[in-house]
């Protein structure tokens, strides 16, 4: 059983919403007074705003997390720029509520549900979880959400539900980055069902505490911790399942460096530079490159999902 983090004292931690872009709240107070927007947001979370949960212990890690500057200013969120501080600068153009977000596919249930109804029925919980990149970095990180498959479940699949797929906004106004042909937009990820359903998968909606910032995959994003960060899709508004593997939007562009299972593995390196080792930011600059663990230290969790499996071949 992982060991619980020592939680940092309240007086030590500069308040999150220093580092949330201002911007980012400009645009919420507009988005909030607009009238047209305004039944629709009543009961909607300011940006930067506490939320309410619990800490589930079950799930934390021995490393101190990372400062929520690192996490907030250093992002790969293409749909607002190539580089790691495009986002924070960028994501302030995107207008998190009113969402909604369409269930289509082999399920019983399907439509279009209001976000703020979806998560009326999840209680939300803090978990601590390591964030591993494909591009050998990682981040502590204490998201707050709620588990996939209770989320899941709701729409009950039916029995043809073999891959779970997941679709980021289209929107190139308030997303500038999908002006330029880097991806075959919208950005699309998928899971097997068996992989959606684990109890280490997480719908994320805050971060240290609080509603999660634009750059961070706001208003709802997946988390899922044994796999490199590229398939934990954020800004989601739409969920669909069924039975053949979804065509994800990396392993599209280039199927020989990004797999649709992407398990974290040291063993597998990128065509371009190894994954045995990874630069975990905020360390310092000469620090010592940490060894990648299996599954990003998951692996006692969740190695019978790929039991059979050769993961050298199926990356």
């Amino acid at each position: 059983m992982p060991t619980r983090v020592p939680r940092i004292a309240s007086s030590e931690i500069t308040p999150p919403e220093v580092y949330l872009n201002r911007r980012t709240l400009l645009a919420g107070a507009l988005a909030s007074g607009a009238s047209a927007l305004l039944r629709a947001a009543q009961d909607s979370p300011a940006p930067g705003a506490a939320l309410r949960y619990t800490r589930d212990t079950r799930y934390s890690v021995s490393e101190p997390p990372n400062k929520i500057e690192e996490i907030t200013s250093y992002n790969n969120f293409y749909e607002f720029g190539s580089d790691k501080e495009s986002p924070g600068r960028n994501a302030y153009t995107l207008r998190t509520r009113p969402w909604s977000v369409t269930v289509h596919g082999d399920a019983e249930i399907t439509g279009t549900f209001d976000l703020e109804a979806l998560l009326k029925e999840q209680p939300l919980e803090e978990r601590i979880y390591r964030f591993r990149c494909v591009e050998a970095w990682s981040l502590v990180v204490p998201w707050v959400g709620f588990q996939l498959s209770n989320l899941l479940a709701r729409f009950k699949p039916t029995s043809k539900a073999r891959y779970v797929e997941f679709t980021t906004l289209y929107d190139p106004q308030q997303m500038p980055g999908q002006r330029g042909a880097v991806l075959n937009w919208p950005y699309v990820e998928g899971l097997r069902i068996d992989e959606a359903m684990h109890p280490l998968a997480l719908m994320v909606v805050g971060l240290y505490g609080r509603v999660l910032p634009n750059q961070d995959g706001a208003p709802l994003r997946l988390i899922v911790p044994w796999k490199y960060g590229f398939k934990s899709i954020k800004s989601i508004v739409k969920i669909g399942f069924t039975s053949v593997q979804p065509r994800t939007a990396w392993n599209v562009a280039s199927p020989q460096e990004y797999g649709f299972y992407a398990n974290v593995n040291p063993q597998v390196d990128h065509p371009r530079w190894s994954q045995a080792t990874e630069r975990r930011i905020g360390a310092p600059f000469l620090a010592a490159r940490r060894p990648t663990l299996p599954f990003n230290g998951y692996a006692e969790q969740v190695a019978g999902l790929y039991q059979g499996m050769d993961l050298r071949r199926y990356f």
